[in-house]
């Protein structure tokens, strides 16, 4: 029988299981989520064994009057000398199974080989660690697997559960052991199982709040501030929105990528003679938009996977929390104005026409403008002791900025605007995969913070905040829609001096 009221703590729960030969009944089960109401299911973890086999096995199960199994680990050998029913080897195994069947509702089914996992004794706080993976396999199971009467109630506690405090220092811990590939795979199996559910409440009028990003960390090194980022795009705020299309497979190619992005600052910490400083430049700034379902289902359902959204805009502000030792801070020059051509050229053609002819000389004037314009443009700014950085695209047709500017229905029907092709063409300002990288051979101009001697010897907090504009055009589709989408995501960094 399920407990009365729902047990939060998973790992404890399976940490103090008996041994079987302590068992009074063929399984034992728990409430992971219940509803408010008493005649609705309940969504139980249980633990059976199977005598014949010496195996036991846990399961999620829909509570209804006939139980309705939603998902089922892999099988466990019973320990007869064990006093509890798992011991270290087992957990670890259980956990490594949550985390294989999270990535397998993803794209990529094929990571075994990528999977690594480090032994127990080198995770910190794997209780938490632990419950996240529960937590996050729990939810994928109910978008996925769980009937109607269950899904709405227990997807928005386990939603809530998933982005506590403690649940996000968590994930950090557990992208650590897992490495930056299954990283990606495991935010991408996560926010596919959020976009497929947002898509099912727009289509019942309903909304979900979401944080953004879903998921965001940063790590401080020597020498290195580093921020990963991940959002579905469905998930982001609309900056703007023009000509609203009912297009359900253009707003499925749409719905269905996230935004990967990468932030690395370099800095170097100087001691002078009366003063500190603080050196920051730019690394890497990456962004990616990536496809969450596989070619050939954006074929189907969408219009190709040529119709994405690009990034348009990137502003970064850095700032030290605590200011009482900050004296001043200096940045570089921006990039410069782009350059405007002028030229005319005049032709004339003289020649002799027949005697019966009305002129017997012809001329032609022609006259050209041409302007060379820098897609990115790079600026630096101050706003007390912050430093703002800021990279922004422009139309190269007539130098608006993309993010804030409509284009007109005659430029979006223009087979020769920048912004077709805009993935394939010799002169496009992103990847071929369609994102933008910003390295410090061309970005690198320093921001410096003279900072008083007193703080030699202790720890200091940057904040870094940013936002990351996204923007459709239409590519190779024939439409008139056009919006531009934002994130904003706020992280603190480690400076020790």
């Amino acid at each position: 029988m399920a407990s009365s009221s729902c047990f939060h703590d998973t790992f404890d729960w399976i940490q103090n299981l008996p041994s079987i030969s302590q068992w009074k009944t063929n399984s034992m089960s728990i409430c992971i989520c219940s509803s408010s109401s008493s005649v609705q299911p309940t969504l139980n973890l249980s633990v059976a064994k199977n005598l014949k086999s010496s195996t036991f096995s846990f399961s999620m199960i829909a509570d209804f009057t006939v139980p309705v199994s939603l998902w089922a680990s892999k099988p466990f050998k019973i320990n007869p000398k064990s006093t509890k029913l798992l011991d270290e080897d087992a957990v670890s195994n259980l956990l490594f199974n949550l985390i294989q069947d999270v990535l397998k509702y993803g794209l990529n089914k094929n990571n075994g080989s990528l999977f690594k996992f480090l032994k127990l004794d080198s995770i910190s706080n794997l209780k938490n660690v632990f419950n996240l993976a529960f937590l996050t396999l729990a939810l994928l199971v109910c978008i996925y697997e769980a009937p109607v009467d269950l899904r709405s109630g227990c997807l928005i506690t386990l939603k809530n559960r998933l982005i506590t405090c403690s649940s996000s220092q968590a994930a950090k811990l557990l992208m650590r052991h897992l490495g930056s590939n299954l990283e990606e795979q495991w935010t991408r199996s996560l926010n596919l199982a959020i976009t497929n559910w947002i898509v099912e409440l727009q289509a019942a009028r309903r909304t979900l709040k979401t944080p953004s990003p879903l998921f965001s960390y940063a790590t401080s090194a020597v020498g290195l501030w580093k921020v990963h980022l991940y959002c579905p795009l469905i998930a982001m705020d609309i900056e703007s929105s023009y000509n609203v299309s009912n297009d359900e497979r253009l707003l499925f190619s749409l719905n269905y990528h996230q935004l990967e992005g990468v932030i690395q600052f370099n800095y170097k910490v100087a001691i002078q003679e009366k003063w500190v400083n603080l050196m920051v430049n730019t690394d890497n700034i990456r962004c990616d938009i990536v496809r969450l379902v596989n070619e050939t289902l954006m074929n189907e359902r969408g219009v190709g996977v040529d119709e994405k959204h690009f990034p348009s805009r990137i502003s970064l502000q850095l700032t030290p929390i605590q200011q009482t030792t900050i004296n001043s801070v200096s940045v570089g020059k921006s990039s410069e104005n782009p350059t405007r051509e002028i030229g005319m050229e005049k032709v004339i053609e003289g020649s002799f026409d027949p005697p019966n002819s009305f002129l017997g000389l012809k001329v032609s004037a022609g006259e050209t403008t041409t302007i060379s314009l820098k897609p990115w443009k790079y600026e630096q700014s101050v706003y007390g002791y912050s430093a703002i950085l800021n990279w922004f695209l422009h139309d190269s047709m007539d130098g608006r900025e993309v993010s804030s500017s409509k284009p007109s229905k005659f430029a979006l029907m223009n087979p020769k605007a920048w912004f077709k092709d805009r993935y394939s063409s010799a002169y496009r300002p992103f990847t071929r995969q369609g994102g933008v990288i910003f390295a410090g051979d061309e970005y690198g101009e320093k921001v410096w913070w003279k900072i008083d001697k007193s703080a030699i010897g202790k720890t200091m907090e940057w904040e870094i905040r940013g936002w990351i504009w996204l923007t459709y055009w239409p590519n190779k589709h024939r439409t008139f829609y056009n919006e531009t989408r934002r994130l904003e995501f706020r992280e603190v960094l480690q400076l020790n001096i």
